[in-house]
């Protein structure tokens, strides 16, 4: 750099201690000359604490005098001597009379930028795990035009602290659609607006910990999700088995819990729906030891060869906790769904949703209520329903046709098939490996808790794939499992 109006020689000199040049960090000052003349010290201030965190400024080096910074930046010295007296006074540089400005020692270099460790695998030519939507099918436009449609109405005072249970808005459109399409008893002053499913469990698990219970029933197999949820609020899990019904209910009795988790309406993994009989005896045992059932209703509304079975709790909601979220309908990142409780634990639940958060964005909360009250979400939902359809019928097709004999159990529902293939293609443990080294990603049942007796049975999920990245990963998967890799010789034995 050169001043304006002089023939001062740059960059600045370092201390021999310093690095031998720091004219790169110099060129971090340059916005500060560019900016708004009010903006200017702030700015400069700014951009010489970055370049001594970051490194580019190391400790020893010795600064330019104010006099030779300020004209090599074309900006008064005085603005410059400012921002030294206050990076000096807050431990960033250190100043010796006659001696000059160096940085100083006290700050450390920061490390790497933040990483996003979100659950994306690297390298995979085909992943088939099971819970995730097809992120694509989200209704940009639409939530754009909501997302502008609502600020233009939402009153001020509505940008404040929420009512822990929700906006009364989102509360009283959840209640509607939750009735009209799954047939639960919803009253808006019982929503609870809550982050998602595995909020919604924590909640429960805080309430129930409180009211002094220690151990809550889940399905086995399940969730693997749910040992931990429960866990962080003081509530150990239960592990109880299934039957063909659904949840069995002699060892639900024997085990003494008086709470147990559901999934009625179309259990993972094992893809069932619990038949009218076991609801009955479910909601009996409920009544009998004074418990709770919660329904987690992940995916109620994917039913493809029928009319979806309504919700469990419709049948008696003061013994029955439901939740839900948009999670499997929008995307999982919205972080939004909704949690009906029995009036015996309602106001304990409003209590700690209010001390874990103070409540739900306001905004989110609003744009999802614009979204129901003008149909957007049920176009969405048969958008998602036609899509996923689809792609379970690919699925089945090309397991069919690559795999022959697979059974698919469970009901043509959600967004996961469980697929027991013939004996031929195991044992388990040397089917994984194979696929594995070919990058296909899937899970076996045991993931979840389940054994399989005889061939290998894996749980498929399928609505994030199009049809030809499902085709052309179950020809991979059957490759694999036959010893041949994708360009038809041997794979590594």
């Amino acid at each position: 750099m050169t001043s304006s109006g002089t023939n001062r020689a740059a960059p600045p000199p370092a201390a021999p201690q310093g690095p031998a040049s720091s004219s790169a960090a110099w060129e971090l000052l340059l916005p500060a000359a560019a900016a708004a003349p009010r903006a200017r010290g702030r700015t400069l201030q700014a951009a010489l604490r970055e370049a001594v965190r970051s490194g580019r400024l190391a400790p020893g080096t010795r600064l330019p005098s104010s006099r030779e910074l300020a004209g090599d930046l074309g900006v008064s010295r005085g603005l410059v001597t400012e921002a030294y007296e206050q990076l000096t006074a807050e431990g960033y540089l250190r100043s010796d009379r006659g001696a000059g400005t160096w940085v100083g020692g006290a700050v450390r270099a920061v490390g790497p930028r933040a990483r996003d460790r979100a659950p994306r695998p690297a390298g995979v030519r085909a992943d088939f795990v099971p819970g995730t939507p097809d992120l694509s099918l989200f209704p940009r436009s639409a939530w754009a035009a909501a997302h502008r449609g609502v600020l233009a109405e939402l009153p001020h005072h509505a940008l404040g602290y929420p009512d822990p249970r929700g906006l009364p808005g989102l509360r009283t459109a959840v209640a509607e659609l939750l009735v009209r399409r799954r047939g639960v008893v919803a009253d808006p002053e019982r929503v609870i607006v809550v982050s998602g499913v595995a909020q919604a469990m924590t909640l429960l698990g805080l309430v129930l910990h409180a009211r002094g219970t220690t151990r809550v029933g889940v399905e086995d197999p399940g969730s693997p999700e749910l040992g931990s949820l429960f866990a962080s609020a003081g509530v150990g899990t239960v592990p109880l088995p299934l039957d063909d019904d659904g949840l069995a209910t002699a060892p639900l009795e024997a085990s003494g819990v008086r709470a147990v988790v559901t999934t009625p309406a179309h259990q993972f993994p094992t893809g069932i729906a619990y038949s009218a009989r076991r609801r009955t005896e479910l909601l009996d045992w409920a009544r009998s030891v004074d418990g709770l059932l919660i329904e987690d209703d992940y995916d109620g509304d994917f039913r493809y060869d029928r009319a979806p079975v309504g919700a469990l709790q419709g049948l008696d909601p003061e013994q029955v906790a439901y939740t839900g979220s948009v999670s499997k309908s929008l995307a999982p990142g919205l972080r939004l769904g909704w949690l009906l409780v029995p009036a015996s634990h309602f106001e304990e639940a409003v209590e700690r949703k209010r001390t874990m958060d103070l409540g739900n964005p306001v905004l989110d909360q609003a744009l999802l209520a614009r979204l129901v009250e003008r149909g957007e979400y049920d176009r969405q939902l048969r958008r998602c329903q036609r899509a996923y359809r689809e792609r379970r019928d690919t699925l089945v097709a090309a397991l069919e046709e690559h795999f022959p004999g697979t059974k698919v159990s469970g009901i043509a529902a959600g967004l996961h098939v469980v697929a027991t293939l013939p004996d031929r293609y195991g044992p388990r443990d040397r089917f994984m490996e194979r696929v594995t080294a070919a990058g296909v990603v899937v899970r076996p049942s045991a993931h979840y808790g389940a054994t399989a007796a005889g061939g290998v049975r894996l749980v498929l999920g399928y609505a994030h794939l199009a049809p030809a990245r499902i085709r052309d990963g179950v020809r991979l998967m059957a490759e694999a499992a036959h010893g041949v890799d994708a360009r038809g010789g041997p794979t590594a034995r």
